[in-house]
Formats: structure tokens, C-alpha cells, sequence
């Protein structure tokens, strides 16, 4: 998972309520201008596509401890 945006798209969705939805987290992202609502739902697709981090409705465990890393790198 090199691309940032990607990485950070899957912070978001760690991050988010229980009430959202993975497009609500996108939409998220394009009003706080991090990228365009159509980049994000490419993005978003790439993601999902590998099914290594996400199942339908949350993040697998490996998209969680990848997330946890992704939280810590940006902490440093």
C-alpha cells in the first residue's frame, strides 16, 4: 500500500463512527479537500477490490493492524 491517499483513506474509514458508511467517509475526505469525490471512490474501489482490508462493512483484522500502523507513522 504505497499510494498516500490510500493510506489515508484507510485511517479515515479506521477512524470513523459506527454510523458511517465507507462513502460517508469519502465524502469526508473530498469536503476537507484531501481528494475529489471521484478519486476517492477510485481509490476506495481499488482498496476494497483486494479484500485484504476491508470486508463489506468494516476492516478485517489485517486492515486494522495496517491502519494502526499507518496511525502511528503519522504520529512520528
Amino acid at each position: 500500500m504505497d499510494d498516500i491517499n490510500k493510506r489515508v483513506l484507510l485511517l479515515a474509514i479506521y477512524k470513523k463512527k459506527d454510523d458511517e458508511s465507507f462513502m460517508d467517509v469519502v465524502k469526508t475526505m473530498d469536503n476537507s479537500k484531501v481528494f475529489t469525490l471521484k478519486q476517492g471512490k477510485k481509490i476506495f474501489k481499488r482498496v476494497k477490490k483486494k479484500r485484504l482490508f476491508l470486508s463489506e462493512s468494516s476492516l478485517t483484522m489485517l486492515g486494522i493492524e495496517k491502519a494502526k500502523e499507518i496511525e502511528q507513522e503519522f504520529k512520528i
